[in-house]
C-alpha cells in the first residue's frame, strides 16, 4: 500500500522503492535517498516516516497528517572531536605539531 507523505505543502507516495510526486524538484530530492529494498508495507512506510523526517513533513496515518520525527544525526561532532583532547581532532590532525 502507498505510503503519503506531505512536505511544503506537496503531497508525495512512495511505493515499490518509487516515489511519485506533482513538484518536480521535491521527487528529484525524494528519489535521490529512495530505498529500492522496500518492498514490504513496514519497510514502505519506514522509509517515508525517514524521508519525511529528513525535510521536517508531515506523514498520512489514519487519524489524518502527523508531524514525521527528525532522524538521528548520522554524523556526530563525536566522530570529529573526541572528548580527552579535541584540539587534535579533525581531517588534518596527524599534520600538527605533537607536545
Amino acid at each position: 500500500m502507498p505510503v503519503r507523505i506531505r512536505i511544503y505543502g506537496k503531497e508525495a507516495t512512495f511505493s515499490q522503492g518509487c516515489w511519485a510526486c506533482d513538484d518536480d524538484s521535491l521527487q528529484a530530492m525524494l528519489q535521490s535517498m529512495a530505498d529500492p529494498r522496500a518492498i514490504t508495507e513496514t519497510q514502505e512506510r519506514e522509509h517515508a516516516v525517514y524521508a519525511a523526517g529528513r525535510f521536517g513533513g508531515l506523514i498520512a496515518t489514519p487519524l489524518g497528517w502527523e508531524a514525521a520525527p527528525h532522524p538521528e544525526a548520522e554524523i556526530k561532532m563525536e566522530d570529529f572531536a573526541p572528548g580527552p583532547r579535541p584540539e587534535r581532532a579533525g581531517w588534518l590532525g596527524f599534520l600538527r605539531k605533537k607536545k
